[in-house]
C-alpha cells in the first residue's frame, strides 16, 4: 500500500478532527489483478493542507467491515470476482466508492472517529495513542501507588487522543473513578503555570451543578484527570438508553430505543446545566464543550462534566456548525448554542441534524420551542444568542424550583483571571478568523458555482451574442458613412505605401 502524502513534519502540532475532511477520488489504475484508486483529501477550506492517498477496493471493504461492527451500514458498491478490471466496471465502481466517501465525511461521529481518519490521513494516525496512554498512566501510578486500574475504558468517547480507564482508590475500594487521558489541543492559550493552577482551582470546586476533579496533573502536551465515575452513564446514555461503558459508535449512530425527556425533566435539567454555565461565566471561566455526553445526572442534579476542556485546548465536537455562523463570536455565545443543541436532544430523543431550523417537530409545551426557535433558527443565528441569564429568565425554566438555592460562586485568584480573560480573547481571536475564511471561501463558492450554472452559460451565450449582432450593426454603419463620404467629391486623405503585414504571434497548440 503506497501513500503519496508528504511524511509529518516533527513537532507539528496533531490535526485538528473536527475540522472537516473531503475527499474525492481523482484517477484510478489498474495494476496486474487490482485496482487502485488516488484520492485527493482536504481537511478544511485550505487548499494548502491537502494531500493524496492510494486505496484498493479491499481497503474500502476492511473500513467498511470495521465501521459495521459498530452497527453502521453504509452501502459500498459489491465485490465481482471476473470483470473486475474492465473499464465501464470501474468507472461504475468509482461512482459508488465516491458516494461511500462523502457518507462518512459527512457524518459527525463517524468522519472524525480515528478508523476514518487513519483511512484518509495514515501519516497523522500512524502513532498507538492507546499505547502511549498506557505509558503515562503507568508512570503516573508508579509515583502515586494508592490508585489501581480495574478497566480500560475502549472507545467510550469520540476524541481520539484521550483515553480512559476504570480506577479504584484502594483506600476507598468500593468507590470507582475514571480517570482520563487527553492530549492538550490547538486552542490551549494558558501557559503551563497558569494551567496548573486553573487544575487546582477546578480540583477543589464544591458545587452542585459541576463535577469536580479528584485529582490533575498536566505536562507541556498531555493532561491526566480523574472524577468520580457515574454507573449510569451520561445524559446523551440515558436519553438513548444504552450502557455507558459500549463503543461510542454503536451507542450513538443509530440508537433503537432513544426517547425525548419527559416536560418536567426538560425543564429541570435544562434550568440546572444553565445555572451551571452562569456560574462558570461569573467566574471568567470559559467551556464551550456542552452536550449531552459532558452532563451526568446524579440524584437529580446535573453536572458539567469536562469543564477543562476548554482551558486544555482541545477542539468542541461541535465547532463545525457553530464555526459557520459568524454571530456566534464569543464563549458565551458557544455555550448559548451548545445549550440549545442539547434542549433540542432532551425534547427530541436526538441531535438536530443540521442548524438553523425553522421548522420544529411537536414539542411537550410551546414554551419549549420558544426557547429553541431563539437559539436555533435562521433569524438567530443571523441577529446573534440571547444571554445565558435571559434563557434563565425564560417560561420555561423561570418558575424551576432549585433544590439549591443558595448563590453560587468561584472564587478565582485575580492572577488566573485575567490569564483566563486574556486566553477566553485569543480563543475568540482565532474563532474568529476561522469564520472570516470560512465566510470567504462559501462567498467563492457560491460565485464559482453561479458562473459554472446552466442558466449563467445561456445567459452568458445571450449577452455574446447581442453583442456580436451590435458590432456587426455598428459596422455596417461605418460602412455607409465612409461611402456616403466618398461620393460626396471631397478630397481623399492622401495614401502612404503600405506597410508589411507583421507575422502573427499565436502560438499553434501542439497536437
Amino acid at each position: 500500500m503506497s501513500f503519496l502524502e508528504k511524511p509529518p513534519v516533527p513537532g507539528r502540532q496533531p490535526p485538528d478532527e473536527t475540522v472537516p475532511l473531503t475527499a474525492v477520488i481523482e484517477a484510478s489504475q489498474n495494476l496486474q489483478s487490482h485496482t487502485e484508486y488516488i484520492i485527493k483529501v482536504q481537511r478544511g477550506v485550505s487548499s494548502d493542507n491537502t494531500w493524496q492517498v492510494i486505496r484498493r477496493y479491499s481497503d474500502f471493504d476492511i473500513l467498511n467491515n470495521s465501521l459495521m461492527v459498530c452497527g453502521i451500514s453504509i452501502p459500498l458498491p459489491p465485490k465481482k470476482l471476473i470483470g473486475n478490471l474492465d473499464r465501464a466496471f470501474i468507472a461504475e465502481r468509482q461512482k459508488g466508492l465516491q458516494a461511500y466517501l462523502d457518507s462518512i465525511t459527512q457524518h459527525p461521529l463517524i468522519s472524525t472517529s480515528l478508523i476514518v481518519q487513519k483511512f484518509l490521513d495514515p501519516n497523522n494516525y500512524s502513532a498507538n495513542y492507546t499505547e502511549i496512554a498506557l505509558q503515562q498512566v503507568s508512570m503516573f501510578f508508579r509515583s502515586d501507588p494508592k490508585w489501581e486500574v480495574l478497566e480500560p475504558l475502549r472507545d467510550i468517547g469520540w476524541r481520539i487522543r484521550k483515553k480512559y480507564f476504570l480506577i479504584k482508590n484502594k483506600e476507598q475500594p468500593k468507590e470507582r473513578h475514571v480517570l482520563s487521558w487527553v492530549d492538550l489541543g490547538p486552542d490551549k492559550f494558558l501557559s503551563d503555570k497558569d494551567l496548573q493552577s486553573a487544575m487546582k482551582l477546578l480540583t477543589n470546586l464544591s458545587t452542585p451543578y459541576l463535577c469536580p476533579l479528584v485529582f490533575s496533573s498536566t505536562s507541556e502536551s498531555s493532561a491526566l484527570l480523574i472524577r468520580p465515575f457515574s454507573e449510569s452513564g451520561s445524559l446523551r446514555d440515558q436519553i438513548c438508553k444504552v450502557k455507558p461503558r459500549e463503543n461510542y459508535l454503536k451507542k450513538y449512530y443509530n440508537p433503537k430505543k432513544s426517547q425525548g425527556l419527559e416536560l418536567e425533566q426538560i425543564k429541570l435539567y435544562g434550568r440546572q446545566i444553565l445555572e451551571g454555565l452562569k456560574l462558570l461565566h461569573d467566574s471568567g471561566v470559559f467551556f464551550g464543550h456542552l452536550h449531552a455526553s459532558n452532563v451526568i445526572v446524579d440524584d437529580g442534579v446535573c453536572r458539567l462534566v469536562d469543564v477543562e476542556n476548554g482551558m486544555l485546548g482541545v477542539p468542541s465536537f461541535l465547532r463545525p456548525a457553530f464555526s459557520q455562523l459568524r454571530k456566534i463570536n464569543s464563549t458565551e455565545g458557544i455555550d448559548v448554542f451548545c445549550f440549545g443543541h442539547l434542549l433540542y436532544e432532551m425534547t427530541y430523543g436526538q441531535p438536530p441534524g443540521c442548524i438553523p431550523i425553522d421548522q420544529f417537530p411537536a414539542a411537550p409545551c410551546s414554551s419549549v420551542v420558544l426557547v429553541l426557535q431563539s437559539v436555533l433558527s435562521t433569524e438567530a443565528c443571523k441577529s446573534g444568542m440571547p444571554t445565558v441569564s435571559a434563557l434563565i429568565q425564560t417560561p420555561l425554566f423561570g418558575d424551576v424550583h432549585l433544590r439549591h438555592s443558595e448563590k453560587l460562586q468561584i472564587k478565582v485568584p485575580s492572577r488566573l483571571k485575567e490569564a483566563l480573560k486574556s486566553a477566553k480573547g485569543s480563543l475568540e481571536k482565532r474563532l474568529h478568523e476561522e469564520q472570516r475564511m470560512l465566510h470567504q471561501h462559501r462567498r467563492l463558492t457560491r460565485a464559482q458555482s453561479h458562473y459554472g450554472s446552466e442558466e449563467e452559460r445561456k445567459r452568458r451565450k445571450i449577452l455574446a451574442r447581442k453583442k456580436s449582432k451590435l458590432s456587426a450593426y455598428e459596422n455596417e454603419e461605418d460602412v455607409s458613412v465612409r461611402n456616403n463620404n466618398s461620393g460626396s467629391g471631397a478630397s481623399s486623405p492622401p495614401t502612404c505605401p503600405s506597410s508589411p503585414t507583421p507575422p502573427s504571434t499565436t502560438e499553434h497548440a501542439p497536437f
